[in-house]
């Protein structure tokens, strides 16, 4: 059985690929469909000066939060033994360049690496919660 971890990644990142998909210039998709970090590594350059591309980004980051927060929610009591967090979730766009800098520092990946768990791990350590693996 998947861990309350993956399924809540997998949840986040189907919720935000919809709605990065509108960007006026982004990289490819994995070729597994998901948001790779080359896509959101350009959102973040565009957006400083792209309007369009800003929206893009702040679409996708909203999505990714809101999406672990609403599982988290959803899951209750049921998961408490499971995922506790001592901390708030938060994530801008300086929280995703970093968590993309920490966890995909070589560029050769950067292409088929997913960055939405990678993202979404960084939003639960920063909050100090308990997820088992």
């Amino acid at each position: 059985m998947a861990s309350l971890l993956s399924r809540l990644l997998r949840v986040a990142a189907a919720a935000s690929l919809g709605m990065a998909a509108n960007a006026t210039v982004a990289a490819p998709s994995t070729q597994r469909g998901q948001i790779s970090v080359s896509q959101v590594r350009d959102m973040l350059e565009q957006a400083r000066t792209n309007p369009t591309a800003r929206q893009v980004l702040t679409a996708y980051l909203a999505g990714v939060g809101e999406t672990a927060g609403t599982m988290i929610d959803a899951a209750g009591q049921n998961a408490a033994q499971f995922l506790a967090c001592k901390g708030r979730l938060s994530l801008d766009d300086t929280a995703a360049r970093h968590a993309l800098e920490r966890a995909a520092p070589n560029a050769n990946v950067w292409a088929e690496t997913a960055a939405t768990p990678l993202i979404l791990r960084d939003m639960l350590k920063r909050a100090n919660c308990r997820v088992p693996e």
